[in-house]
């Protein structure tokens, strides 16, 4: 148990257990250990991987706390998916499926979910081709992955049917509000990053579009 890591769980989070703080902590020792084979994150921010992305996915936990569904697209180095996975150990009847095309990344995912007896189903494939396969979830998420646009389409098919998005943006995020607005309508809360200022998570619902050309 490290003091400090568990500190910055709790300003987070309203219940966090010991256990739960010790798969990240597990989870960040993985993570480090497959960074070394394959490309999981960008190598600037590894000094900071609590902080910048093991805190940063975890905040979007209590956003839903209701929520027992949950579908990550693009789940890359497991930002915010296999957090989320070891997270909802706490929550009676919860799952979470998480969509990777990339064949490594994949195989890591599973060896997480594996490891921490998560939750969680790993789907190597494309978002596209996850439309018939994956019933609609209560939420889904998606971290550095596309424009709000294309996240739109990627997502669309769960969305129309009554999905809520929690997609984490950086200091465009404004930007990509605006120019989704050609084609899309959407209910819209902006939630403030707890870890950082210029970040921000974007509660969407009720997606429609209104350009079908798109």
């Amino acid at each position: 148990m490290i003091p400090g890591r568990e500190k910055r769980l709790q300003d987070v989070l309203s219940n966090v257990s010991r256990e739960t703080v010790d798969n990240l902590i597990g989870f960040e020792e993985l993570f480090r250990k497959w960074s070394k084979a394959i490309n999981l994150a960008s190598p600037s921010t590894l000094d900071q991987l609590w902080e910048r992305h093991i805190v940063d996915s975890a905040q979007l936990f209590d956003m839903a706390p209701n929520a027992l569904k949950w579908l990550d697209l693009g789940s890359g180095g497991g930002f915010p998916g296999i957090v989320l996975a070891i997270l909802l150990k706490q929550r009676s009847g919860s799952s979470i499926d998480l969509v990777e095309s990339n064949g490594k990344k994949a195989a890591f995912l599973r060896t997480a979910i594996g490891q921490f007896s998560a939750p969680g189903t790993v789907h190597a494939m494309r978002i596209d081709t996850a439309w018939a396969k994956i019933a609609t979830p209560d939420i889904i998420t998606a971290r550095a992955l596309a424009s709000l646009s294309s996240l739109f389409t990627l997502a669309e098919p769960w969305l129309t049917w009554g999905a809520v998005a929690l997609f984490q943006k950086g200091r465009d995020y404004r930007r990509e509000i605006e120019e989704s607005r050609d084609a899309w309508s959407f209910d819209l809360v902006e939630r403030e990053s707890a870890v950082d200022k210029d970040s921000v998570v974007l509660q969407i619902s009720n997606l429609r579009r209104t350009d079908t050309n798109v």
